[in-house]
């Protein structure tokens, strides 16, 4: 092997070594099960408004969870007009605390994008990918949010869609309610060992 082909050689382990580190995705893992385990639901706000820009922050985290076949079947209401914050908290009883907030993102899902047959209503457990999603990063943010359901509380998915002019087809999933945090709010220690199995049901480790 000559000079030359050693040269060559060890350049191209260098490069290919730089491309590998340029081209590799760096994640935090602290950062992220941080934001996980200290994420709490926040339903107490104060006056200050939330950024357009920290808005679509959230919409692109909603709409980068996984779905089923990868159909999307969600669309997203971004509510900030007082009155329809106020009608929001009217309507649904689990949602009063949207009458004090700056902002309400209504989760919904597309009738018209949802797979067929008995694997239609994968679509919920999409949008709560997506509401999940919403909730983290708002977290992030130094937001503070609260998921408040709709869905299969028919009597509310009706009286969310009479209020935000929400066509047949598209179904009110959740209201999800934002804003700064008013106070503080410490996260619960959920984990519990005896609600695991492994490998077989009822086995604990």
């Amino acid at each position: 092997m000559t000079y030359l082909t050693i040269t060559l050689a060890a350049l191209l382990v260098v490069v290919s070594a730089l491309l590998f580190q340029s081209c590799k995705r760096v994640i935090n893992e602290p950062a992220v099960n941080e934001c996980i385990m200290t994420r709490v639901s926040v339903r107490a706000y104060t006056a200050d408004k939330v950024s357009e820009t920290q808005i679509e922050k959230m919409l692109r985290a909603g709409m980068a969870a996984p779905s089923a076949v990868n159909k999307q079947p969600w669309h997203f209401i971004v509510v900030t007009e007082q009155v329809q914050l106020d009608a929001l908290a009217e309507v649904t009883p689990n949602a009063k605390m949207a009458a004090s907030a700056p902002l309400a993102i209504v989760v919904c899902g597309d009738m018209s994008k949802t797979l067929e047959g008995e694997a239609r209503d994968f679509w919920i457990q999409d949008c709560s990918a997506a509401t999940q999603n919403i909730l983290l990063e708002a977290h992030a943010l130094g937001l503070g949010a609260v998921w408040t359901g709709t869905w299969p509380a028919l009597e509310r998915c009706a009286a969310v869609a009479q209020v935000l002019d929400i066509p047949e087809g598209i179904v009110p999933f959740a209201t999800i309610v934002i804003g700064h945090p008013a106070g503080e709010n410490k996260p619960k220690d959920k984990w519990n060992p005896r609600n695991v199995s492994w490998e077989k049901y009822g086995v604990l480790k």
